[in-house]
């Protein structure tokens, strides 16, 4: 297949996943944990049933993972206050409640799956470093007799 037709082809697997999927989940973050969840832990590749019944494989396999770059990269890009109202909604939207959420990813730190394979190593550890500030001002948020002690 020619290059052209493999990126138009690209391009319409990307904006059929954005318009059918990704439009339907609220805010970035969620947007990475739901990526993330197609994603095979064993061997990196994305699963996605209604994309590879209409597209082939290897077009889906490359789309959804620049959608998880794109998305990863702007959180990235937001202001720290965004980034926590946005880790907010996505954390209490989550079985357990906000406080049993925020302990739990403080504890066992679950969202080091969310980023995309090929993230660089300075991304990574920004990303890291962010989402532990973040869980620390949510879980103080959460429980405010501790701050005061």
């Amino acid at each position: 297949m020619p290059a052209l037709t493999k990126l138009q082809q690209n391009r319409r697997v990307v904006q059929d996943f954005t318009v059918n999927s990704l439009a339907g989940i609220p805010g970035p973050f969620a947007r990475l944990v739901y990526l993330a969840s197609l994603r095979d832990l064993s061997s990196g590749r994305y699963e996605h049933q209604g994309l590879v019944a209409l597209y082939p494989e290897e077009a889906v396999q490359q789309a959804l993972e620049l959608c998880h770059e794109q998305i990863f990269e702007r959180i990235l890009e937001m202001p720290l206050e965004k980034q926590l109202e946005d880790l907010r909604n996505c954390l209490a939207a989550m079985e357990g409640g906000l406080p049993a959420v925020v302990s739990h990813w403080r504890q066992l730190e679950p969202y080091r799956v969310l980023l995309p394979e090929n993230a660089q190593g300075y991304l990574k550890e920004l990303f890291f470093s962010n989402l532990r500030a973040l869980l620390e001002i949510l879980h103080e948020q959460c429980n405010p007799s501790h701050s005061d002690a």
